[in-house]
């Protein structure tokens, strides 16, 4: 009679470790048990014990399609639930995409003067997957939106130009606001960024050789020489990055980009915003 309490009462066990478990590492029913192991390394690696709230939607939501219809080109849409305030804003989100050859994509970094901590951007899939978003508000809680995506090949598909070319034209870089600006609203600006964003697992059509990795890994963003937004990334964001994102204009001032890559070349542009005539200024400066 004992051994069959002992019994019983390891497995009720073992199933609350389990359901423990699945609610603070957003496990997803039907994972690959290998698979849930690499994610939690990752989670471990990145967050230690910290605690991740997995019902994340009251502070951010994760658009993905349930498809790719190019792997190497994927957008996602991050949205923030809420307006950023000097005492309650979302500070950092990191990504993830469980099956990349890197899959820790990196951070985006905010601050009260992102008006939103919303981004929509491209990145690249190399297999079915699941894509994690991890939010990090002021006080340092944590949490999750994760979406599963069919996609392969994304990182391993082979460049649309010829590396020299797509080298020596890398480097132009445009800040658009998109609509009026009005002084305390937030407002969407698109930043293009021309470049390769090489991965170093596409082989060249041309010379049959794989080409070397080269891609941007910083942008940061800032208004009236505030920070806005900060970017560091890795190869998964897709050639030629875009991002979308949010600013507060004030009466006038300037909104600057400053973009670095793998090779040490930086980019800036900058554009005037308010009553001043919208001018865009791009440079490139290389070690």
């Amino acid at each position: 009679m004992k051994t069959t309490t002992r019994t019983a009462m390891n497995g009720l066990l073992a199933v609350l470790a389990a359901l423990a478990m699945h609610a603070v590492y957003a496990v997803q029913p039907g994972d690959d048990p290998n698979k849930v192991a690499r994610w939690l390394d990752f989670k471990e690696g990145t967050f230690k014990d910290r605690p991740i709230d997995t019902h994340g939607d009251p502070v951010i939501k994760f658009d993905a399609p349930a498809r790719a219809a190019d792997a190497a080109v994927v957008p996602i849409a991050i949205t923030a639930q809420f307006p950023q305030t000097p005492t309650h804003y979302i500070k950092k989100i990191y990504m993830f995409i469980d099956e990349n050859p890197e899959p820790y994509l990196g951070w985006f970094e905010f601050t009260p003067e992102s008006g939103l901590a919303s981004l929509e951007t491209r990145v690249r899939v190399e297999d079915y997957t699941y894509m994690r978003v991890i939010a990090e508000t002021n006080d340092g809680h944590l949490y999750s939106a994760v979406r599963f995506i069919k996609a392969s090949g994304g990182c391993s598909a082979p460049a649309g130009k010829d590396d020299a070319v797509a080298e020596a034209s890398a480097g132009a870089v445009r800040l658009q606001p998109e609509g009026q600006s009005t002084p305390g609203k937030p407002q969407l600006v698109q930043l293009m960024v021309r470049h390769p964003n090489r991965t170093g697992m596409a082989m060249n059509q041309v010379t049959r050789l794989y080409s070397s990795a080269y891609f941007v890994r910083k942008v940061a963003v800032t208004y009236v020489d505030k920070p806005v937004m900060t970017a560091n990334v890795n190869f998964s964001i897709s050639e030629n990055p875009n991002f979308r994102f949010y600013f507060v204009p004030r009466d006038g001032g300037l909104l600057k980009a400053h973009i670095e890559d793998t090779k040490n070349k930086q980019f800036d542009s900058q554009v005037a915003i308010g009553p001043h005539p919208a001018v865009q200024q791009t440079s490139a400066t290389t070690p």
